[in-house]
C-alpha cells in the first residue's frame, strides 16, 4: 500500500517526495494551510525564510514597525474573521516583543500562530546574540510551544500548530525554528502525520447532563443565560439565538461577548460586570439559575466571588474541562462545543413538557422594572469639553452594525462596550483578559486585512494609542484605511478615575497633556499628518458628526481624529473592585426613580 510519505503518480510508481530547504518547508506548509496574510518583521534568525517568503505569490506578507503590532494585528486578523492569525518575528527581542500579543491571545482564545526564528541549535545555550528561550517564555501563555531543529520536522510541527491553535478552546501556539533547520534541507512530506498524543477535545456533550441541564431550567423561574467569548469563538450565536427565543430567558453578554446576541434583542439585559448594565449585574445576582455558555466567571464579572448570584444553580458549558467549577462550582457541569452543546440543550428543552415548565413572568416583570429605573447614560460634563459617551455613540449609529470596532484598554473600552449596539458577532474587538494597552490600532489592521470591505475603526484613548500609533505607517504605506477616534481626555483616564474613587482624587501621574491647555504633547493632528493619515481634531460637539462623516468618506488613507474630551468623565454603572455585585454604583443624575431604601446599591461617591 502507498503511504503518506512515498505517494504514487499517475503511472502508479513511486515519485520521490520534493527536497526543499527547511524556511522552503514554513512556506509550503502555510500555503497548504490556506494561510493567506502574515504580519511580521524579520531579523537575523529568521532571514532565511523571508528570503522564501519574498518569492510567494499567495501569501500577502505585512511589514509591521514593531513585534507587537504584528501579534496584535493577528489577533485582530483572527478574532474579526475566525480565521488563523499568524505573525513572524526573529529571536530575541523580536520573539520577546510578541510576548504581550501572545499572552493576550492566551486570555482571549484567540485562534494564533507566532513563528520565530531561533540562533543556530549549535548555539542554543551559550548567550549567543539575540538569544532568548522563548519556547520556555511562552510556555505558560501558549496551549503549546515547539522548538524545531531539523527541516524534516517542520511541516508536522507548523500542521500540528494549526491544528491545537484552532481547534478546542482556541489559543495561541509558538513555533520556533532554528537558523540551521531553515537553511538545511529535507524531503518535504505533505501531508505529514501528526501524532498530539493527549489532545483530544471533546465537543459532544454527555446526554444526561444535557438533559439534567433542561430539567434545571423547567424549575427555574429566576433564570439567566451568561453568555461569554466561547460562544464567538465557537461560532454559535444563531443557536443562542434560538435557544433563548424557545427558553424565553433573559441573556447577559460579557465583554468578550458583545455581538454574540444582538443588543436589540428584547430578552438582552446587556453586558454583566464591574461596568456592566444594571439589568445585566443584577439579573444575574438575584437568578436561581445561570447557564454559562463559554464564560469563564472572571473576576470582573462576579465580583466578590463567594458573594456572586447566592442563590442560583449553575449550569457551566465549556469546551475546556479546567474553566468548569475553576471559580463557582457547577451543579450540572458540560464539556463540549457551544454550537453543539446549544443544539442539543434546545432538542433537550424542546422535549419538556409545557406543564413541568415554571413561570418567569414575574422575574421579568422584575427585569423590565430595572430597565426603566436604571437606563444606561452618561452625565453632561462640567467643564464644557466633548462627552466622550457621546462621541462613541455616534460612531456606531452613523458606521452602523457591520462595521468593525476594535477597542483600546481603558475608559474608551468601556464606553465602546457601552454605547455602540452589536448586532451580530465579530464586530466588536478587544483585549478582556489581559487588558492591553495599545491593541487597538494593530488589531484593527489586522482586521481590516481580513475584511477589507467593512469599515474598521480602532477606539483608543490618548494613552493607548502612544503605545503602537507607528503601526499608522504600516497602514499607510500597505493601502490598510483604518479609521482611528482617539478619545482624548489628556489623561490615563480609567486609572484617573480610580484615583478619584478610591484615593481622595490624589492624580498622581495620570496627566498627559495630550489635549488640554495649550500644550499637545504630542500633536495627534501632526502625528497623523506625518504619517501620511488624515488628521482631525474635533473640540466642539457640534463638529462631530462632520468628522465622523469625512473619516467614513475618506477611503484612500487611515484618518485619525482627535476628540478632546472631558478628563472628568466616568465609566457608570460601576463595582467597586473586592466588594459584591449588589454594591453597584450607579450615577444619581440618570435614575428616574431613585429610592435609596428601595435600591439595591449605592449611590455615586461623593
Amino acid at each position: 500500500m502507498p503511504t503518506e510519505a512515498t505517494p504514487l503518480s499517475a503511472a502508479g510508481a513511486r515519485r520521490s517526495p520534493e527536497v526543499l530547504t527547511g524556511s522552503g518547508a514554513v512556506l509550503r506548509t502555510l500555503e497548504h494551510l490556506g494561510i493567506t496574510d502574515v504580519f511580521g518583521l524579520p531579523g537575523g534568525a529568521i532571514i532565511p525564510f523571508y528570503d522564501e517568503l519574498m518569492a510567494s505569490t499567495t501569501i500577502r506578507h505585512i511589514l509591521v514597525r514593531h513585534e507587537q503590532g504584528a501579534g496584535h494585528a493577528a489577533e485582530g486578523y483572527a478574532s474579526s474573521s475566525g480565521k488563523v492569525g499568524v505573525a513572524i518575528a526573529t529571536s530575541g527581542p523580536g520573539a520577546t516583543n510578541l510576548v504581550t500579543a501572545i499572552a493576550d491571545a492566551y486570555m482571549d482564545s484567540v485562534p494564533f500562530i507566532a513563528i520565530t526564528g531561533q540562533v543556530f541549535s549549535t548555539l542554543m545555550g551559550t548567550d549567543a546574540f539575540q538569544e532568548a528561550d522563548i519556547v520556555g517564555i511562552t510556555m505558560p501563555i501558549t496551549k503549546h510551544s515547539f522548538l524545531v531543529t531539523k527541516p524534516e520536522d517542520i511541516p508536522a510541527t507548523i500542521a500540528a500548530a494549526h491544528q491545537i491553535a484552532t481547534t478546542g478552546r482556541p489559543g495561541p501556539v509558538l513555533v520556533d525554528i532554528t537558523k540551521d533547520a531553515q537553511q538545511m534541507s529535507a524531503p518535504y512530506v505533505w501531508p505529514p502525520k501528526i501524532d498530539l498524543p493527549g489532545y483530544r477535545p471533546v465537543t459532544k456533550a454527555h446526554g444526561k447532563q444535557i438533559t439534567a441541564a433542561a430539567q434545571l431550567l423547567a424549575e427555574s423561574s429566576r433564570p439567566v443565560l451568561y453568555v461569554g467569548g466561547g460562544v464567538i469563538r465557537a461560532g454559535a450565536s444563531p443557536e443562542l439565538l434560538r435557544f433563548a427565543e424557545a427558553t424565553g430567558a433573559p441573556v447577559v453578554t460579557t465583554l468578550m461577548a458583545r455581538g454574540a446576541f444582538p443588543d436589540s434583542h428584547p430578552q438582552h439585559l446587556g453586558m454583566p460586570g464591574m461596568h456592566g448594565t444594571v439589568p445585566a449585574v443584577l439579573g444575574l445576582q438575584e437568578s436561581d439559575l445561570i447557564i454559562a455558555l463559554g464564560a469563564r466567571f472572571d473576576d470582573r464579572v462576579t465580583g466578590k466571588a463567594d458573594e456572586f448570584a447566592p442563590d442560583a444553580k449553575v449550569v457551566h458549558v465549556d469546551i475546556d474541562p479546567a474553566e468548569i467549577s475553576k471559580i463557582r462550582f457547577a451543579d450540572v457541569p458540560i464539556v463540549g462545543d457551544a454550537k453543539v452543546v446549544l443544539a442539543d440543550l434546545l432538542e433537550a428543552w424542546a422535549a419538556v413538557d409545557q406543564s413541568e415548565r415554571a413561570s418567569t413572568a414575574d422575574w421579568w416583570a422584575h427585569l423590565d422594572k430595572i430597565r426603566a429605573d436604571f437606563p444606561l447614560g452618561y452625565v453632561e460634563p462640567q467643564d464644557g469639553l466633548i462627552a466622550p459617551q457621546h462621541v462613541i455613540r455616534r460612531i456606531g449609529e452613523m458606521t452602523g452594525p457591520e462595521g468593525v470596532f476594535a477597542s483600546g484598554v481603558g475608559q474608551h473600552q468601556m464606553w465602546s462596550a457601552q454605547f455602540i449596539q452589536y448586532e451580530r458577532p465579530n464586530a466588536w474587538l478587544n483585549s478582556g483578559g489581559a487588558g492591553t494597552m495599545g491593541y487597538s490600532v494593530p488589531a484593527a489592521m489586522g482586521a481590516k486585512v481580513a475584511q477589507p470591505d467593512r469599515v474598521v475603526w480602532a477606539i483608543d484613548g490618548d494613552g493607548c494609542f502612544q503605545m503602537t500609533n507607528q503601526e499608522l505607517a504600516t497602514c499607510v504605506i500597505n493601502d490598510i484605511p483604518i479609521k482611528v477616534a482617539v478619545i482624548n481626555n489628556s489623561s490615563l483616564g480609567m486609572v484617573r478615575q480610580w484615583q478619584t474613587l478610591f484615593y481622595d482624587g490624589r492624580h498622581s501621574f495620570t496627566d498627559l497633556q495630550t489635549g488640554h491647555g495649550t500644550r499637545r504633547v504630542p500633536d495627534f493632528v501632526k502625528l497623523a499628518d506625518a504619517y501620511g493619515a488624515l488628521g482631525i481634531r474635533v473640540e466642539r460637539p457640534e463638529d462631530i458628526d462632520a468628522a465622523i462623516q469625512l473619516a467614513l468618506d475618506t477611503n484612500d488613507r487611515p484618518v485619525v481624529i482627535d476628540f478632546v474630551v472631558s478628563r472628568d468623565s466616568m465609566v457608570w454603572p460601576m463595582v467597586p473592585q473586592g466588594v459584591g455585585n449588589s454594591s453597584i454604583q450607579y450615577a444619581r443624575e440618570l435614575a428616574p426613580t431613585w429610592d435609596d431604601e428601595d435600591a439595591d446599591m449605592t449611590g455615586e461617591p461623593a
